[in-house]
């Protein structure tokens, strides 16, 4: 992408297809009522810990692993079938984003290997580096054409410079675009998924929307459906306006439903039932 003249911010083009200002004001305001409870004033840090442990549970459900809350809590082993690793690098995935925002906007590729150690959890020597030529990626839940390896290291390189320049663009727009292009991309050899969705909560959290991580849009995501994730996400691979504007909207609504649901949690907390 171009970077001078009219197209210097090109996130904040995004900002003016049809339906995105309704939908980033929608979710501004979903937002500001979670963080306007009464009890995110004392008990913010327990929000904050069970928004982290529902947003794994939701990001592991779409990477086909859909167990329920309280099964999740019981577990300590995570290593045993495919469902069971996929939920523990969701788990370790949400642990680790808070530790990466200072380092986010400075080196957003540095930030992405280190999400795909953490999740993959291995020593391979494909792990925590875009996948080269020939290497097969394992992400079985997205069917779109795969973008070959030289295509992702361009792209990525595209992506990092728009985060390091910054944007004007509204925050559910950039974490929507990082999300989307993730997925499109399928940058590593696995974990593809989890990541793109743990990228898109570093942006929310880092941009000042979600500071104190409180409304997981990966639970929203997972609310909304796999059958309406991915067509959202085709409307984002095919790059037209409105394609874009409603992967944009499917992301906002995501959030929408993840600031409900740590509501929920301070109502439960409030009545004493959490």
């Amino acid at each position: 992408m171009s970077t001078t003249g009219a197209n210097a911010d090109p996130l904040a083009a995004l900002g003016s297809l049809p339906g995105v200002a309704d939908s980033v004001e929608s979710v501004r305001k979903a937002v500001d009522r979670v963080y306007g409870h009464r009890i995110m004033r004392r008990r913010s840090a327990a929000i904050t810990s069970e928004a982290a442990l529902r947003g794994a549970r939701g990001s592991a459900a779409l990477s086909g692993a859909d167990w329920a809350l309280e099964e999740v809590r019981r577990r300590t082993d995570f290593g045993g079938d495919a469902e069971a690793r996929a939920m523990g690098a969701a788990l370790r995935l949400s642990a680790e984003a808070g530790q990466l925002l200072s380092v986010w906007r400075q080196s957003p590729l540095r930030v992405l290997a280190r999400l795909h150690l953490v999740a993959a959890a291995s020593k391979d020597e494909e792990v925590g580096r875009p996948r080269q030529a020939g290497e097969m990626v394992d992400e079985p839940l997205i069917e779109l054409p795969l973008p070959d390896a030289r295509e992702v290291s361009g792209r990525l390189e595209g992506l990092a410079d728009l985060i390091i320049a910054g944007s004007s663009a509204p925050a559910l727009v950039t974490a929507a675009v990082v999300h989307g292009e993730l997925l499109a991309l399928r940058p590593f050899v696995s974990h593809n998924g989890l990541i793109a969705r743990a990228a898109e909560r570093i942006v929310l959290i880092g941009s000042g929307l979600d500071p104190k991580a409180i409304c997981p849009a990966e639970v929203g995501h997972a609310e909304l459906g796999r059958a309406s994730y991915l067509a959202a996400l085709e409307g984002y691979v095919s790059g037209t306006p409105e394609g874009m504007a409603a992967w944009i909207a499917h992301c906002g609504r995501a959030v929408e439903l993840g600031a409900r649901e740590s509501t929920a949690v301070c109502e439960a907390l409030q009545r004493g039932a959490a």
